[in-house]
């Protein structure tokens, strides 16, 4: 919690002009704009002059089909995100992908490469163990993660199924300033929690990006994940070799 929650009086000292509202520099669930609170509370209210508001609408009616489908447009505009991939919008948390992604593009007997490189990466590693072999390509454990692991101190394994790495360490200060290249046809897939869209970023050169939406993008409780499609059809093949249940097949969301 940081002095201003918890001291009434330095909240007060920190509050923006003209408002009750403090200034707001927490990492997560981060600041949102005026703006936007504001529209979301008539919209809870009474969205587009429907009658009702957003929370009561059903999932599958007109009014929530086309929010989600501007929230689609706006999250592919803004990133740039090429045709051939498919945007997912799912619940959990970035942490619940660190095994739905093993789940789905890790195959019976399979290996997946992970690069450590702080605590989130380590937290990603752990979920692997249940699915499959996890091969660490490199990591700054042993430095205390005081550093990234270069590209040419990565170490692959004979036949990684993905690469995966996380591109912001917010605990530990560190940041990837490049792109790691995984192995010829091997996707790369990264979490971007805490940096998605704080800088440009080529979806083109990753088989799966996901990110918890609620330091760079918006309220927490949604994760955000861009998939290409060619990724899609192999989480399906895999989904159906481990016979997952359904709401953990990325191919069941994509539809």
């Amino acid at each position: 919690m940081s002095a201003t929650m918890s001291n009434p009086a330095a909240a007060k000292s920190a509050a923006k002009p003209g408002s009750d509202r403090i200034f707001n520099f927490s990492a997560g669930p981060g600041c949102l704009p005026d703006e936007v609170l504001k529209q979301a509370q008539q919209d809870l209210w009474n969205i587009d002059g429907s009658g009702i508001g957003i929370l009561e609408h059903s999932h599958r009616g007109r009014v929530f089909d086309r929010v989600l489908a501007e929230v689609e447009a706006d999250v592919r505009e803004v990133g740039k995100t090429p045709a051939n991939y498919k945007i997912l919008f799912l619940t959990g948390g970035a942490s619940t992908q660190n095994f739905m992604i093993p789940a789905n593009l890790l195959p019976v007997g399979g290996t997946a490469d992970y690069i450590n490189s702080g605590y989130w990466a380590e937290k990603s590693i752990e979920e692997v163990k249940y699915y499959g072999t996890v091969h660490l390509a490199g990591s700054s454990k042993d430095k205390n993660h005081s550093f990234i692991p270069a590209q040419n101190e990565l170490k692959f394994s004979a036949s990684p199924a993905y690469l995966h790495y996380t591109s912001n360490n917010t605990i530990f200060g560190t940041e990837y300033h490049y792109t790691p290249a995984a192995p010829a046809n091997v996707p790369l897939v990264c979490d971007a929690s805490s940096d998605i869209y704080s800088r440009p970023i080529d979806i083109s050169k990753f088989g799966l990006i996901y990110a918890g939406a609620q330091k760079n993008m918006g309220a927490a409780g949604t994760t955000v994940l861009w998939v290409r499609d060619d990724v899609i059809e192999r989480a399906n093949k895999i989904g159906l070799e481990r016979n997952l249940p359904t709401m953990l097949r990325f191919g069941v969301h994509a539809k």
